[in-house]
């Protein structure tokens, strides 16, 4: 395949006219295939699925501490679960909240917390005027969306391949009191799979913000989720902050989500003992504790932090082919073209797609007329709106290997004639 910006008009229309027969084709196949969204497929869920049968009679629902997990109590979570969250993100237990199903949900909480009732005795984000969050992008549209809700105002940060820029990062939150976060998802990042270097982990840890309010939202959510025997390695941020003098600057969030059951799991936030103690603090009035037989139920079935690698490799046998049929398409088809780039990750849930600039929302709609949903173009940018219009998240983990491969070709095939038509200002 020739470089298409170096063809002559001719050449391009003949080669667009050809494609656009094989769309039409593709068209009238009247495909249903769903590539929107970075699900586990259902054999990942069966690999969890005798978590179910772990507690069979009374004595099998107390905890090492000898409470009863059926009943009311234990704040924090129950100790087993905590040391199976703090293993899994290199934090103490001491410093961990095994709480709610959902890591996403315990992000907005605590996000609507320092709204209400402020962050360790400063004043509630809600009377201090304007609020913002640094954004690092593409990045994870759920992020942007809480913002979104709290009417927080999001600032683009450009995501290199060793995380977010920090030269412009260290120079926003130093100089405007006005900016009270930044989102990051640090190993495997969504939707670009870059994990963030060990400069840039002490970078973040050596912040120094114009506001003692500021938090770093670290959602390490696939901290354990590997493709390869070679994986990214990610420094430990709150391990940093205390060297840098630091500690409380961090907020570490993470979940089962993708590990046993999406919505079922367990979710655990962590952080220095001072904010841990504000969050217990708040906590009690919301709260006499979290689902502990979930919980317990996790401890039983993992045992420890090699049952969760273990498990993992599992994972990692049934999705890896997917992402190797994804990459090997698109080298395959556009790799000589020059209209795009994509990353190729070791781990995590997604690949990040660059058409050229001005194309990503026609690829997403000419794949969505022909019957494969992608997420939105612009969902990885805050509001929806990337200002290149050119970035577009594939998430190969649900479909059918088949299905993915069929989604793929029409993908690409969707990709040369936006292409095709933006050389020629069609």
């Amino acid at each position: 395949m020739s470089n298409y910006k170096l063809l002559s008009e001719n050449e391009l229309n003949s080669i667009l006219e050809n494609l656009r027969s094989q769309y039409n084709d593709v068209k009238s196949k009247n495909l249903k295939l769903d590539m929107s969204r970075g699900k586990p497929c259902t054999q990942q869920l069966d690999l969890s699925i005798d978590m179910m049968n772990v507690l069979n009679t009374a004595e099998d629902y107390m905890t090492e501490d000898g409470t009863d997990s059926r009943n009311y109590g234990i704040l924090e979570g129950i100790p087993e679960a905590r040391k199976l969250v703090g293993d899994m993100i290199g934090v103490d237990p001491s410093l961990v909240i095994v709480g709610v199903n959902s890591s996403l949900n315990i992000m907005y909480d605590t996000v609507s917390k320092a709204m209400l009732n402020g962050i360790c005795g400063n004043t509630p984000w809600v009377k201090q005027g304007k609020i913002k969050f640094l954004c690092p992008v593409p990045g994870y549209d759920r992020h942007f969306a809480i913002s979104e809700h709290f009417g927080i105002e999001m600032i683009n940060v450009q995501m290199n391949e060793d995380g977010p820029d920090m030269d412009t990062i260290e120079k926003l939150v130093s100089s405007d009191s006005s900016i009270k976060g930044i989102w990051c998802v640090p190993k495997y990042s969504n939707p670009t799979g870059n994990t963030y270097s060990d400069e840039v982990v002490r970078r973040f840890a050596a912040l120094k913000p114009a506001a003692d309010d500021f938090r770093i939202f670290w959602d390490n959510a696939y901290c354990v989720h590997d493709l390869t025997d070679t994986p990214d390695s990610l420094l430990n941020i709150l391990d940093e902050c205390k060297k840098a003098g630091n500690e409380n600057l961090v907020y570490i969030f993470s979940s089962t989500s993708k590990i046993s059951f999406p919505g079922a799991g367990i979710a655990a936030m962590a952080a220095s003992k001072e904010n841990i103690d504000w969050i217990k603090k708040s906590l009690a009035y919301q709260t006499i504790g979290s689902d502990k037989i979930n919980q317990l139920r996790h401890v039983r079935f993992f045992k420890d932090i090699n049952g969760i690698k273990e498990h993992m490799k599992k994972h990692a046998a049934i999705i890896k082919p997917k992402f190797d049929a994804v990459l090997e398409i698109f080298d395959e088809e556009l790799s000589d073209a020059g209209i795009a780039t994509w990353t190729k990750p070791n781990g995590g849930y997604f690949i990040s797609f660059d058409t050229m600039e001005g194309c990503a929302k026609r690829v997403y709609n000419l794949c969505k007329e022909a019957g494969v949903v992608l997420t939105p173009a612009g969902a990885s940018y805050p509001y929806g709106i990337d200002p290149e219009d050119k970035n577009i998240r594939v998430a190969p983990t649900f479909p059918t290997i088949d299905d993915l491969k069929t989604a793929t070709h029409l993908f690409c095939l969707c990709v040369k004639i936006a292409s095709i038509e933006k050389i020629l200002g069609k």
